[in-house]
């Protein structure tokens, strides 16, 4: 869903800036609901991504930056940032950080069991990484936005029948005590359309913007809610996949396996918010209003664990 509207100029002005060749085509990337993302094919031959970022400052973005960078560094599977003639990782064009990044040939990941197996190997190795020094623990998805979904609803006297169940469930999830579970670098979102590969092989993990220092086994779980679904089901056969890949890395904890259940509630509810927030609060009207719906239907539903 892209926001900003890119023509050749205003692409081959952002390429030229980082000495790459002016671009004769593009092409709408889909995925990145909060950000326009575009396939930029160059007189060269060769692709890059321009991410415009609709929803982050440019200081926020600033530091994702450096944050993925360092990822980079430490073998995270995700595309590096490319520097412009300034040394900076983003220009500011009209108030907004404009980004260049290589682009990976490769397709979305499937939900098919190797493929899981695969993603659960490369999510415990995202797990083990030394944190950035700058990391936060705000999964910005989380109690901070529910927090802002209340008060919204109590300045407007909008208080639907999901924010009040949001708010029963907040009230009961802020007594768990998700600290004193095993935490370090999650990714917050590990979607289908955030990841690229195969059953070998993962080949890039993307769009790190909710990540901070958080739970494993949430991050493990919310991994569950992005492939393990279909139909409106859960399928505990892509959680067996899922699971297997992660503890060929490391093993979950007992206090981690007990709180499973709770944390696939506080992903699903994550999801369920922020969707809630983008399509009937910030962009009503749209043919994704309902979308929130979805996670809620999930709620009540047997899990494999």
């Amino acid at each position: 869903m892209a926001y900003t509207d890119v023509t050749l100029d205003d692409a081959s002005e952002i390429t030229s800036q980082a000495n790459l060749s002016r671009v004769n085509q593009i092409e709408h990337l889909s995925g990145g609901w909060a950000n326009s993302n575009y396939l930029l094919h160059l007189s060269d031959e060769s692709k890059v991504v321009l991410k415009i970022w609709n929803e982050r400052t440019p200081k926020q973005v600033e530091e994702l930056l450096v944050i993925t960078s360092w990822l980079v560094k430490e073998g995270v599977p995700t595309p590096a940032p490319i520097r412009f003639n300034n040394n900076e990782l983003m220009i500011i064009k009209n108030g907004l950080a404009w980004t260049l990044l290589p682009y990976v040939e490769s397709k979305w990941l499937e939900s098919d069991e190797k493929s899981l197996f695969t993603l659960g190997c490369s999510q415990a190795k995202l797990h083990a990484t030394n944190p950035p020094p700058t990391l936060g623990t705000d999964f910005s998805m989380g109690f901070s936005l529910f927090e802002k979904l209340f008060k919204h609803a109590e300045e407007n006297e909008q208080w639907t029948d999901f924010l009040v169940m949001l708010k029963n469930q907040y009230d009961g999830l802020k007594m768990v005590r998700f600290d004193e579970l095993p935490s370090g670098v999650i990714h917050g979102d590990l979607f289908s359309d955030n990841v690229l590969g195969g059953p070998e092989k993962i080949d890039a993990i993307l769009d790190f913007e909710e990540v901070c220092i958080g739970p494993f086994a949430f991050d493990l779980v919310m991994t569950f809610v992005g492939f393990g679904w279909q139909d409106g089901k859960p399928i505990s056969n892509r959680w067996q996949a899922i699971l297997s890949g992660y503890e060929t890395v490391r093993k979950l904890e007992p206090i981690e396996e007990e709180s499973l259940e709770k944390l696939h509630t506080f992903a699903t509810l994550s999801i369920a918010a922020w969707r809630y927030w983008q399509f009937v609060i910030n962009m009503p009207h749209t043919e994704h209003t309902n979308r929130y719906v979805e996670m809620v239907e999930r709620l009540n539903k047997t899990l494999p664990f």
